[in-house]
């Protein structure tokens, strides 16, 4: 099997026929020139708007770089001002590519700070507010549909901050939207600075390379001319064909990363669950699952490492245990941080080969929208006052931990070969929390030998949300919850954070329900770091 490509290296051990036959059967058929020209009875028999009016990624970053010199534009007006804070508004598809952009490439000097703006815990919503100079600051509100509930309350209340801080609010924020959309209507109303209109046929979680990516990354100043300068010659093929191949007998993947290129597969992990995970089908990616030696099954799962060519020495040794183990892997080499850029659309392609393997249509979201139905329901509860959410969902308390131990045992027990846990954890982010969580996951990891995984919501509802109420039925779920200790109302509407983060937590509980998942909610009340550190040690018992 020829890869043509020198930054990829691979083990596949058993694997590799499989991986080598379906290449060639793509290869007999003109796969990348069917894809190339957008036909769709790649992935279905009949014509579906979700697949033709999704692919405008195919052409990009080549129909972006007309664009280019005007987001430069105004990325210099920008800076000659000097915000020093630039917040992104933002969920998904919208959110985790300018994320990962600042992750990997810093904020250069002379260039606002980003801060990604996705929790709607209130906790999290006042510890941004209460740091930032609002006359410094510019707010990059992004929503493809413009409706999304997150972005559009988070929106409502910083615009309401910043109203009493200067006669012209106007020109502190910027929208990223669809045209014609209800947000692109209120920045014409209220008079943003600027509104960026992506082209509407490039879907979310693709959306990398267009203004929903490229002007955040502009922003911090990334080179977005060189960050479009792609390498032709990707092995599309091969990664599309290891994703298929390997994917469906192994459905684990793995993620190891040299430091630099640390925060790259939280941008992976949307676009492989939330395209791939439906239909009682899936890949499960696992980010940053702590390592350990003894009691996980290596049947289950395979691995991608990526590094720089000066940091291969970060990732030697947990790549020679992967291959020790005869666990398929694949070696990722980037020369520079640009190179990200490639790979990112590398992946695209890969991801939309797999799906067409798979028999999977990897452009749409159909059980996203359950969890926000039952969200919305909940949400006009509230308004009007009719019940408690206790009344709906059965919840365990951090207090009564005697039923909640009984209850987390009892739930581990029926773990089986081939599962994996996932902890769901809707507390204000913080890196403490994630070190905490961290030492759950590593105690079930110990305890039932399964893989683990965790997201903080809303923002994985966004994302891997899709493949835990569509994708294999292999998931335990630990929703984690608490009781935020201040609130703070949504400008204009009649509910505030913590009822929206709460409304969505019991929403996504009752559409796992629905799918008859394994779900266990646990409420830490207000004292979650406390109460994370109570939960492991139960675990381990």
């Amino acid at each position: 099997m020829n890869i043509k490509n020198s930054r990829y290296s691979y083990n596949l051990f058993r694997e590799e026929e499989s991986v080598k036959n379906l290449i060639s059967s793509w290869e007999e058929n003109n796969f990348l020139a069917r894809l190339k020209h957008k036909d769709g009875s790649l992935w279905v028999d009949a014509f579906q708007p979700e697949i033709i009016d999704r692919l405008g990624w195919l052409e990009l970053p080549e129909r972006m770089m007309d664009r280019i010199k005007g987001i430069e534009t105004f990325t210099q007006a920008v800076k000659e001002e000097n915000f020093t804070d630039l917040i992104l508004i933002g969920m998904g598809g919208s959110s985790l590519a300018p994320e990962v952009f600042q992750e990997i490439f810093k904020d250069a000097p002379g260039f606002p700070k980003l801060t990604v703006c996705d929790s709607t815990h209130p906790q999290a919503v006042e510890q941004i507010r209460k740091r930032l100079n609002l006359k410094a600051t510019l707010f990059l509100v992004s929503s493809k549909s413009g409706t999304t509930l997150e972005t559009m309350s988070l929106f409502h209340f910083f615009w309401s901050e910043v109203e009493k801080e200067d006669a012209e609010p106007g020109k502190h924020f910027v929208a990223v939207t669809d045209y014609g959309t209800p947000l692109m209507r209120e920045a014409q109303k209220k008079g943003f600075r600027k509104t960026f209109n992506p082209y509407s046929d490039v879907g979310g979680r693709f959306s990398a390379f267009t203004e929903f990516g490229l002007v955040p990354a502009s922003l911090i100043g990334v080179d977005i001319k060189k960050l479009l300068d792609q390498d032709k010659n990707d092995p599309k093929l091969f990664l599309g064909a290891v994703l298929g191949a390997v994917g469906e007998k192994r459905d684990k993947l793995y993620f190891m990363t040299s430091k630099s290129l640390k925060a790259f597969p939280d941008w992976i992990e949307q676009l492989v669950a939330e395209s791939l995970g439906k239909d009682g089908k899936g890949i499960i990616p696992v980010i940053d699952e702590p390592w350990i030696d003894k009691g996980l099954d290596a049947k289950d799962r395979f691995c991608m490492f990526f590094y720089l060519d000066d940091e291969y020495k970060e990732v030697k040794k947990y790549l020679e245990k992967t291959k020790q183990k005869e666990i398929p892997c694949i070696e990722i080499r980037l020369q520079d941080k640009y190179g990200l850029a490639k790979e990112m659309f590398n992946w695209e392609i890969g991801v939309a080969a797999a799906g067409s393997y798979l028999d999977i249509h990897p452009f749409n979201q159909p059980d996203v929208q359950a969890a926000k139905d039952f969200a919305k329901e909940a949400m006009k509860n509230i308004s009007q006052g009719k019940r408690d959410f206790k009344e709906d969902v059965q919840t365990f308390s951090i207090e009564d931990e005697d039923s909640l131990k009984k209850a987390v045992l009892k739930e581990l027990s029926g773990v089986k070969k081939g599962d994996y846990a996932a902890v769901q954890v809707y507390l204000a982010p913080s890196e403490k929390v994630k070190q905490k969580i961290q030492k759950i996951r590593k105690e079930i990891q110990k305890k039932c030998g399964i893989a683990t995984t965790m997201g903080y919501g809303p923002r994985f509802l966004h994302s891997t949300g899709q493949l835990h109420k569509g994708g294999p039925d292999k998931g335990i779920f630990l929703q984690i919850v608490d009781s935020p200790q201040t609130d703070i109302k949504v400008p204009g509407k009649d509910y505030s954070f913590s009822s929206i983060i709460k409304a969505q937590s019991v929403g996504d509980f009752q559409a796992l329900q629905q799918k008859n998942r394994r779900i266990l909610r646990i409420d830490l009340k207000s004292q979650p770091l406390k109460g994370l550190s109570k939960l492991a040690k139960m675990i381990k018992s």
